[in-house]
């Protein structure tokens, strides 16, 4: 048989200690023993020997072992009353009146041990619960499970699983101590990987899913995907509109739908995105933005370079620090804070980069709601009446407003 993994050795001695503290106080020998006849003067079993059934007496069964040879066994060992001739394995456990004591049900618990190997699946009925897990037995052979290894989480009603038959993996194997640990949670591991696999073969990128919100940090959400399969929904990735903390659009159980963006590692990393499912409003942008035009925008986010000021949702222009102010200014925090809001001149516009440039000067250098520049409009304005030129609209508006609040 091929060797299987060894769990780490950190891994492995944390279960032992708390298989050890879940069984002070516990023999699993003795749990062994239920229901089989008690052993005169503590006397162990010694191996297992062939017998055939020779006749009756009373309760008991009467064992030829070989020439001159015989042994002795309660018949409530037996699933049934024995044939005559019937041949069976038994262990014998001492001797009485010159007859050797025998057992069945231990014949058969040292025929299942025989049977038991480290790493092997089991099928285990569960007879009973102790505060540190669950006792089980497989055949005749006891066995325990620790509650960290009932289920892929934390399992708070233990009781439910009394009677009913799990699938199991061995964990470990003592039969000095007739010691048999078991663990559901390795099988169900194991289920929820080879489902992963399945499903990871079916994702591409590009591909649209739906998921469960399982963990929300400010960097982003781990979404549920299916199959136990976990995804990063990076705050980056939630919506055209700038958002600081994932925390701050999304929670804990809240369904989403989502594109995959990349798979990484086997699929060990999957991104998704929920904002390339909105529509782009760098689409429209052309449309509502133009170079020249004055628009009042708020600041979104600070640079030692400048600022990004939201002009619309979802669209964002920067102010170098060298368009901040007619005085020399080296780090656009010692004058801008987040929030502001006043109106700036679009320089450029780059759809295809999705980049716009942005400045708080006017045309001919001024600051745009000074004096200077309130003043260069209404010469402009003066110029463009005698030439015939129709006055530009964007600004139009804007200088009306500066010269009706100098007006006393």
């Amino acid at each position: 048989m091929a060797q299987r993994p060894q769990r780490p050795s950190s891994e492995k001695d944390a279960l032992s200690r708390e298989v050890d503290a879940a069984l002070d106080g516990i023999n699993l020998q003795e749990l062994d023993d239920q229901g089989r006849a008690p052993r005169k003067g503590g006397a162990k079993a010694s191996g297992m020997v062939r017998g055939i059934v020779q006749g009756f007496s009373g309760e008991d069964v009467i064992i030829e072992l070989g020439p001159l040879d015989q042994g002795v066994i309660k018949k409530i060992e037996f699933d049934e009353p024995p044939a005559v001739g019937a041949a069976f394995e038994f262990t014998k456990h001492g001797m009485e009146d010159g007859l050797h004591l025998l057992s069945l049900k231990e014949a058969k618990a040292l025929a299942a041990w025989d049977e038991l190997a480290l790493g092997a699946r089991v099928e285990a009925r569960v007879s009973g619960q102790n505060t540190g897990g669950l006792e089980l037995r497989i055949g005749p052979v006891s066995a325990f499970m620790p509650a960290s290894q009932v289920g892929l989480g934390r399992e708070d009603d233990l009781h439910r699983y009394i009677g009913q038959t799990l699938e199991c993996e061995v964990v470990e194997l003592d039969s000095g101590k007739r010691r048999v640990v078991l663990s559901r949670r390795k099988v169900l591991e194991s289920a929820r990987d080879e489902s992963r696999k399945q499903l990871m073969g079916a994702l591409t990128a590009g591909q649209l899913v739906t998921g469960k919100v399982t963990r929300v940090e400010p960097f982003g959400a781990f979404v549920d995907i299916g199959g136990g399969v976990e995804a990063l929904l990076h705050v980056s990735n939630i919506s055209r509109k700038r958002v600081a903390s994932a925390a701050d659009v999304l929670k804990t159980g809240d369904q989403v739908r989502a594109m995959i963006l990349e798979i990484k590692e086997g699929g060990k990393r999957i991104g998704i995105g929920t904002k390339q499912l909105e529509a782009d409003p760098w689409d429209e942008m052309a449309q509502r933005i133009a170079p020249g035009q004055v628009i009042t925008g708020k600041i979104v986010r600070v640079m030692d370079f400048g600022a990004f000021i939201e002009l619309l949702p979802g669209i964002e222009g920067l102010l170098h620090v060298s368009q901040v102010s007619k005085e020399r200014v080296r780090r656009a925090q010692d004058v801008l804070k987040v929030g502001a809001e006043f109106a700036v001149r679009v320089q450029s516009v780059d759809t295809q980069q999705k980049r716009i440039s942005l400045s708080r000067f006017d045309e001919r250098g001024a600051m745009i709601g000074s004096e200077d520049s309130v003043e260069g409009a209404v010469i402009q304005e003066v110029l463009d009446r005698q030439s015939g030129a129709k006055a530009q609209t964007n600004l139009g508006s804007l200088f009306k407003k500066a010269l009706d609040q100098k007006k006393p």
